[in-house]
């Protein structure tokens, strides 16, 4: 059935006020930021020391195999911010020079399984995902997160049957140039949306074809449909990604309906205002978590150091409340 064939129309939701309903250029320099202190830091070495011990797979990890107090409060606070404050806080951070990369991850893993459980990231099963450049250009098949590109702000796996609530990233190596990190509220972006263009709003609350990128069995439909906003007992919920709904439509064979259309170019246009978003300029050692329903996320372009080794690296993480482990929830 073509898009254009409309679900009956759903009200959106009205204005939002809060902290949930930040603005870049009203947010401080240090707000949504948490510190890893001594306290933590000692217990995560000893986290180390125990498990360079006595070994045992990062994916078979969990924060109730050891004594974690300091840590176990940092991340309720953590906790907190994501889900009833700015949507997103920045953990500052792991000393890097003092963890090879394994244990880094680990360390990270226990730390961001205390917002929410993890979930696999394919369809395959992979649960620690290496945010890399691989040289491909964006495509179907081809997530932008293994590109150099410029990224449109999105929610993690809009695609997917059930996307992730949260998202975790955790720096290992930056670019040479570029890769800026850029966080922003999507109840900011409705309520300018409910502002300036409250005729189209609605039609972002319908369906559009979003790209599945090749992330299901074989033979299986390569598109789905759902809306870029939902009301979910009254909270928004925002599954976003311009780039999966235009190849979307492609496979689909269908046109993008002028509503749609004049509505995801409104809404594009208000992510694209810097007012609107917050740059974060990621370290060796920060974690990012975010709330995938409420914040979008992107990345600017970047170039590379030759050396491999050198190279931008980011390590991600997805958690649900609810569903299944699997990819598909």
């Amino acid at each position: 059935m073509s898009v254009s064939e409309l679900e009956e129309t759903v009200a959106p939701l009205g204005d939002f006020s809060g902290r949930g309903a930040w603005r870049g250029e009203t947010l401080g320099a240090g707000e949504g930021i948490l510190t890893l202190d001594r306290d933590c830091l000692v217990e995560l070495e000893n986290v180390v020391a125990e498990v360079r011990a006595n070994p045992l797979p990062t994916l078979m990890m969990t924060p109730e195999l050891f004594t974690l107090p300091v840590c176990r409060a940092l991340m309720a606070k953590a906790n907190a911010e994501i889900r009833d404050g700015l949507g997103f806080v920045i953990i500052d951070r792991l000393p890097m020079e003092n963890y090879s990369r394994d244990e880094a991850v680990m360390l990270y893993w226990l730390l961001s399984s205390m917002i929410a459980r993890p979930v696999a990231q394919s369809w395959d099963g992979k649960m620690i995902y290496d945010v890399r450049d691989k040289g491909k250009p964006p495509g179907n098949g081809v997530r932008p997160d293994v590109t150099n590109a410029r990224q449109n702000f999105h929610t993690d796996n809009s695609y997917n049957l059930c996307a992730p609530h949260y998202l975790g990233l955790l720096c290992l190596q930056t670019a040479k140039s570029g890769g800026i990190s850029r966080l922003i509220s999507f109840r900011a972006a409705h309520n300018e949306m409910r502002r300036r263009h409250p005729d189209l709003l609605p039609r972002l609350y319908q369906p559009f074809y979003f790209d599945r990128q090749r992330e299901h069995a074989p033979g299986d439909d390569m598109t789905t449909r759902h809306a870029m906003f939902e009301n979910h007992d009254g909270e928004l919920v925002a599954r976003l990604s311009l780039r999966q709904v235009i190849y979307g439509y492609e496979l689909a064979g269908e046109t993008l309906d002028p509503e749609g259309k004049a509505a995801l170019e409104a809404l594009e246009a208000i992510l694209e205002e810097p007012a609107m978003w917050k740059d974060f300029f990621f370290e060796p050692g920060q974690i990012q978590l975010l709330d995938n329903r409420r914040c979008g996320h992107c990345r600017t372009g970047f170039e590379d150091y030759p050396e491999p080794e050198r190279r931008r690296h980011l390590v991600r993480l997805w958690f649900r409340d609810s569903g299944r482990v699997f990819y598909h929830g």
